[in-house]
């Protein structure tokens, strides 16, 4: 639970003097991890892997932005004071909803250009998206983010972060481990994912698995954080994270229903 993964000794040009966060190298392993994942896929289904590696590094930028812009909308009230805070994204402030957003928007343009299939795409990189999301979560543990509400110290995974300026978690205090539960949640929905994909009925069925699967975690995990800064929709049943994820299992459900019909009808 430290948030920097090593120094770089101060002789070194350039980087001399300079750590290396956890959060950093976890998200550049799930990034890379990520890419693995879709060539591989993208051969298996016989689909162009430069247009695939070109709709993903579109897509990974779009989702980051969307990822800051939502961050911005819900816990920076001033920005207009400040617009340039958008860019400081070494400052930490990513809301992985937003992400999905960004990135969704952004392939759906993207497929059209390259006159790819949307859903048969998304069923290629949600699994991706879960596995780097997972290992994001680990840097987020790493840094004290998206830490939990305080717990029972008996309670068998309280985690106590240490004392340290680059920590963002309250010091000392037993905490509920979000951070490692949503982890396990994504690497279970990134297993489930990859034994599913060989027997789903239609394309999109992957993709829309997977909104449903980690809606429900998330929302799950909503109820045990503590870092509340993102709001309610209604306080304080419902926060806007539980509200999203409600919005996109309806959605996910809605489009299930159509594209089955639509692949029963095709197969009549």
């Amino acid at each position: 639970m430290h948030p920097i993964l090593f120094t770089f000794p101060d002789w070194l040009p350039l980087v001399g003097g300079r750590s290396l966060h956890f959060y950093g190298f976890f998200i550049a392993t799930g990034v890379l991890l990520g890419i693995l994942w879709v060539r591989r896929e993208a051969k298996r289904l016989d689909i162009d892997v430069q247009k695939i590696m070109d709709l993903y590094l579109n897509v990974f930028i779009a989702g980051l932005v969307g990822s800051r812009i939502l961050y911005i909308i819900h816990s920076v009230p001033n920005f207009w004071d400040d617009p340039l805070v958008l860019f400081r994204v070494w400052e930490g402030g990513l809301v992985f909803q937003g992400g999905v957003i960004g990135a969704v928007l952004v392939m759906i343009w993207l497929v059209r250009r390259y006159q790819l299939k949307f859903f048969q795409i998304a069923d290629v990189f949600v699994p991706a998206l879960s596995l780097g999301h997972a290992f994001g979560r680990l840097g987020c543990f790493m840094a004290g983010c998206c830490h939990g509400k305080q717990c029972d110290p008996d309670f068998l995974f309280a985690v106590r972060f240490p004392a340290l300026p680059e920590s963002i978690a309250p010091p000392h205090i037993p905490l509920y481990p979000t951070q490692l539960f949503e982890a396990g949640g994504e690497f279970l929905i990134f297993a489930f994912l990859i034994y599913f994909r060989k027997h789903k009925k239609f394309d999109g069925a992957v993709f829309l698995l997977y909104l449903i699967l980690y809606s429900i975690l998330r929302s799950i995990l909503e109820v045990y954080r503590g870092d509340m800064i993102r709001g309610f929709v209604i306080e304080p049943y419902v926060s806007n994270a539980q509200f999203l994820s409600i919005l996109s299992i309806i959605l996910a459900i809605g489009f299930w229903i159509s594209l089955k019909r639509r692949s029963d009808k095709s197969g009549e």
